[in-house]
């Protein structure tokens, strides 16, 4: 299935700041003294690694906001799995303005691309289970809406945007409300009918607590294998709950058979590797 992508009023003003980072005040030096301004040429993005493709949607837009006139064809769509040496994309027009966008795009879709690498290789790694992948809120600061979207290519899910799309009671929240009961309760009164609750718990005691106040979800902190397969006995499907804490390749598998209904990784936003991609001529 074809993964949404952001508005492109979400994703101009990411990449634009990024341009005005890197051109900072006197712009392109090297291409603008060394090129001249008429010379054209066809290039290629392609990946020098196998992987998961996403962001060639702001690589366009680095393209597009340097010239206009750039021709940006998209090759390997955002969300494809793509061989070592695939062609993504070819750009077309002025040198000096694919030179100048070059690092900028690249920066982008390879980090995003790790991402949603990184995020497919955890869901294919729980494929015939009921679990499923997502983030959280463990994001490069300003990238948020943009390494969302690489999850979504990846096959994940997405955890809230930000403090303001859900309540999730966290332990501090807990310890400051003066348990979890007030905390819930205090959260119940002001929230509109379309917001969920989430509440956070350690132990199976906790969870107790959390499902006799009938929240929608509950997050199982670093808990053994042992207590979440008797966190998803006890709940009996009575909220959805969510595993966080160790999810790695080695040991998302044995979290997923369980029978918890999410796992969320901090790790695939916060610490993916980027996708090698270079630009040929």
């Amino acid at each position: 299935m074809e993964t949404r992508p952001p508005h492109t009023l979400l994703i101009e003003p990411v990449v634009r700041h990024a341009l005005e980072e890197d051109l900072g005040r006197a712009g392109d030096l090297t291409s603008d003294l060394i090129l001249p301004p008429g010379e054209t040429a066809k290039v290629k993005l392609a990946a020098r690694k196998p992987g998961t493709i996403a962001g060639l949607i702001a690589a366009e837009c680095a393209f597009r906001l340097v010239d206009p006139s750039l021709k940006f064809q998209v090759k390997v769509a955002d969300g494809s799995r793509a061989k070592a040496g695939a062609v993504l994309a070819t750009i077309e027009g002025h040198v000096r303005s694919i030179l100048t966008a070059e690092r900028v795009a690249l920066n982008f879709a390879g980090h995003l691309s790790g991402v949603a690498t990184a995020t497919r290789a955890l869901v294919d790694a729980v494929k015939g289970t009921t679990a499923r992948i997502v983030c959280t809120r463990k994001t490069t600061p300003g990238l948020r809406v943009l390494e969302k979207y690489a999850v979504r290519c990846g096959g994940g899910l997405n955890h809230r945007f930000g403090l303001d799309d859900a309540v999730l009671i966290k332990d501090n929240h807990i310890a400051a409300a003066g348990g979890i009961a007030p905390a819930v309760t205090r959260a119940r009164a002001g929230i509109a009918h379309m917001t969920k609750i989430e509440v956070e718990v350690d132990t199976l005691k906790q969870l107790d607590e959390a499902l006799a106040l009938s929240v929608d979800t509950i997050l199982l902190d670093n808990m053994s294998l042992t207590d979440l397969k008797r966190a998803v006995a006890k709940t009996g499907g009575r909220a959805a709950l969510e595993a966080s804490g160790n999810v790695t390749l080695a040991t998302v598998r044995a979290i997923a058979e369980t029978g918890v209904d999410y796992i969320s990784s901090g790790a695939i936003t916060h610490s993916a590797p980027s996708l090698d991609l270079g630009l040929d001529f």
